[in-house]
């Protein structure tokens, strides 16, 4: 295992030529400390684990690690499916030119007046939207913003090493900051 900043792994996942709606996510609190925990994961890519915190209100950054190369049976029901009632993550990149940015905001207005017309649901909604925006990954995601998922715990436990790893390189980066002692 092999850990990286934080921005390579996304890097990873939106180079990989795997299906972008097949992208399913688990995030919340990290257990102890500062900073935010998520784990990526896609049938045909593996599972990527991430630690993150704010350096600043406009600075974030981390470290993350392939944790696993495919997801099994074992780990499939740590993930939220389609057909839960989970929120939506997405992973986006920037536009080339304005040329582009015009190009998908066209798109993504005809997007929206076709969805206000017609009766559709919140989930074609999204993946019309990712469409137009050529996400590269997308997917159901299981998070709490006041604390952990019941599924971060287990995903963390079996993935202990890891665990263990990327909370010593997120501790020292928060050191190094000062993040600790807070602004002033």
């Amino acid at each position: 295992m092999r850990v990286r900043d934080w921005q390579d792994i996304l890097e990873d996942v939106t180079e990989s030529s795997a299906d972008p709606d097949g992208w399913r996510a688990v995030a919340g609190d990290r257990a102890r400390g500062l900073g935010e925990d998520l784990y990526l994961g896609h049938p045909s890519v593996g599972v990527y684990q991430l630690k993150t915190y704010a350096k600043n209100p406009f600075e974030v950054k981390g470290a993350g690690a392939r944790v696993a190369r495919r997801v099994d049976e074992d780990l499939d029901p740590l993930f939220p499916g389609r057909d839960d009632d989970a929120g939506r993550f997405a992973v986006r990149q920037g536009v080339e030119d304005e040329e582009e940015a015009e190009t998908k905001a066209r798109r993504l207005e005809e997007v929206l007046k076709v969805h206000a017309e017609a009766p559709t649901s919140p989930d074609d909604l999204f993946e019309d939207v990712m469409d137009v925006v050529d996400s590269p990954a997308f997917g159901p995601v299981e998070y709490d913003s006041h604390g952990r998922p019941e599924e971060l715990d287990e995903l963390s436990e079996t993935f202990e090493e890891a665990e263990e790893l990327l909370n010593s390189e997120l501790d020292e980066l928060i050191e190094e900051d000062d993040v600790g002692k807070g602004f002033q």
